[in-house]
């Protein structure tokens, strides 16, 4: 991946391109998949041991279907890869990361300085959520 800001994971990334989930479900000895919007992510829980990068498609910014790929994926417990490609813009990755998003593969490119203001913007969060975030309530009431 050539923009390292839009990896948010200390492992080295996947170089086996990612396979369409009908061929994924055809063969399933692929470790990398994508998933294209309104595809049902659930068809890949039981192979979420071999899969070490799953992509899901954003073909434009206000179709959310990604995020509850995601969240699905982080709660099943898959641990791997997870990226976010398409139409990706800036300020949804903070929101993308909180569902369980690792990775970022936007259409257009995206300034460093921008991403990092953006993600530095809140210093707590409300509420809990596929990341490891400690909501503030809980910092305040145990």
């Amino acid at each position: 991946m050539a923009d390292d800001f839009l990896r948010f994971r200390d492992d080295e990334p996947t170089e086996e391109p990612a396979v369409t989930l009908d061929a994924f479900l055809d063969q399933t000895n692929s470790s990398a998949v994508r998933l294209e919007a309104g595809e049902d992510v659930r068809l890949l829980l039981p192979h979420l041991h071999h899969i070490s990068l799953i992509e899901v498609d954003f073909p434009r910014f206000r179709d959310g279907r990604g995020y509850s790929s995601a969240q699905i994926l982080r709660e099943a417990g898959y641990k791997g890869e997870l990226r976010a490609t398409g139409d990706v813009l800036v300020d949804q990755i903070d929101h993308m990361r909180r569902c369980g998003f690792d990775s970022f593969a936007p259409n257009a490119p995206i300034d460093p300085e921008v991403l990092r203001a953006t993600l530095d913007r809140y210093a707590f969060r409300y509420q809990t959520a596929a990341d490891a975030a400690v909501p503030v309530w809980k910092l305040r009431h145990g």
